[in-house]
């Protein structure tokens, strides 16, 4: 009693957040609370926040503490939500100048859209970019998703190159790298200030922050007072967000706010059109095409592959000797049971439940695609078909067929799935 008495008589606040930074995780106090404005009016401590979001997760997050300290001094908790200019103002004057000093990364003002090869599956996502990379967008932020290798970050590049005016881009991991730096140092202000004063903010790869509580909570604030204050947010994942694993669902929504877009993997025909464009013989590059996987990443090795061979060997390439040279990299051809085996693992399904009598829906959906992919790649009679998804007959693979083709006229994303498999089993 002696003890809670002697604290009501003197508030001050500045003893009540060194008692919270003893009672919360550094890295939640540094990024949360250290930069929010106290105050004691009567008998409430009143917590200044620059919006709602902060408000919410605040109260919600720390409300357990922050009412049993301010308990202690005889005083209830009011949150209250004031502009972020005079909550940054008050508490950064400390009489310590913080500077940041950005990593020295390679330039990423790479590339322009003209050098990204569009094709039908990928015009909405490039028109998206392009418009953002004009300032003229009215959706905020725009998170770009899909497969590695697939264009992802060589968009975000193109949106950093053609936009005029300033752009921090970081990929996943050097977020968090920095936002750790900046704690450790004590720079955590200007590595805010950093990342706010600019026009355009890109974040490639955001899945890195999976599992980093802080970092995913000083990234969620940035995003609302970069969004709130009219910026333009550019962010890139391999999976759509509502799909990120170890993400809290609230920073999934937030990432879900703007326009999501995903980017296809590269088609046999824009796998053949990169190798042209790379220098590879047109015949050569029909072949190569059909038989590699749609991955950016493998495509370049392979035109890297293919151009030190000619350069150290001084020689032309011949089809025998690109069959020798990318041995280990040109897809053998499949069995129908490979075929099927591969399709199962793609779509999330056992061998033995496609060959089984299973019923369920998810099922019963999986073996159709296969069986609709089987006939647009092998050519196989519908009962040879049947045979490879578990003995079905000629009709039910009939039946199946017609079904998935009436489905994929209103399933976008079924009919591009399935438009993936059988380009790449062909």
């Amino acid at each position: 009693m002696q003890a809670t008495f002697e604290k009501k008589q003197v508030v001050s606040v500045d003893a009540i957040k060194s008692e919270l930074s003893t009672r919360i995780d550094a890295a939640g106090f540094s990024a949360w609370i250290a930069p929010l404005e106290f105050n004691v009016s009567d008998s409430s401590l009143i917590i200044n926040v620059p919006n709602q979001f902060t408000a919410d997760f605040v109260s919600t997050t720390y409300s357990n503490v922050l009412n049993a300290v301010a308990g202690e001094y005889g005083m209830s908790v009011k949150i209250r939500i004031v502009s972020c200019a005079n909550v940054i103002r008050k508490t950064a004057n400390d009489n310590n100048t913080q500077t940041y000093s950005a990593p020295v990364v390679e330039d990423q003002r790479t590339g322009d859209f003209d050098s990204f090869i569009v094709s039908e599956e990928n015009a909405f996502v490039v028109s998206a970019c392009k418009k953002m990379a004009k300032g003229t967008a009215t959706f905020s932020p725009l998170f770009i998703y899909g497969p590695a290798g697939c264009g992802k970050t060589m968009l975000a590049g193109c949106i950093n190159a053609a936009f005029d005016g300033r752009v921090v881009m970081m990929s996943g991991a050097q977020f968090v790298a920095e936002f750790a730096r900046a704690l450790h140092d004590k720079t955590i202000f200007a590595f805010k200030d950093y990342c706010r004063n600019c026009d355009t903010f890109i974040l490639d790869d955001v899945q890195n922050l999976a599992g980093k509580r802080a970092t995913c909570e000083e990234f969620a604030q940035l995003i609302i007072e970069l969004r709130d204050a009219g910026k333009n947010i550019v962010l890139t994942a391999n999976t759509a967000p509502g799909n990120l694993s170890g993400i809290e669902h609230r920073l999934q929504s937030l990432f879900a706010s703007g326009l999501v877009v995903d980017v296809a993997a590269p088609s046999r025909a824009v796998r053949k059109t990169m190798l042209v464009n790379a220098g590879v013989d047109t015949k050569i590059a029909d072949t190569i095409a059909g038989r590699i996987s749609s991955d950016g990443h493998v495509i370049s090795g392979v035109v890297n592959k293919i151009h030190t061979y000619m350069e150290l060997m001084d020689g032309a390439i011949t089809e025998n000797i690109v069959e020798k040279l990318l041995a280990d990299t040109l897809k053998k051809s499949k069995s129908p049971v490979a075929m099927v085996r591969s399709m199962c693992e793609k779509l999330g399904v056992s061998y033995d439940a496609i060959c089984g009598n299973g019923r369920a829906r998810a099922l019963v959906l999986a073996r159709q695609m296969m069986m609709v992919v089987l006939k647009k790649v092998t050519g196989m009679s519908l009962c040879e078909i049947g045979a490879y998804v578990g003995g079905r007959d000629h009709a039910t693979v009939m039946y199946a067929i017609e079904r998935i083709e009436k489905l994929k006229e209103n399933d976008l994303v079924m009919s591009a799935q399935i438009a993936q498999l059988v380009d790449e089993y062909k």
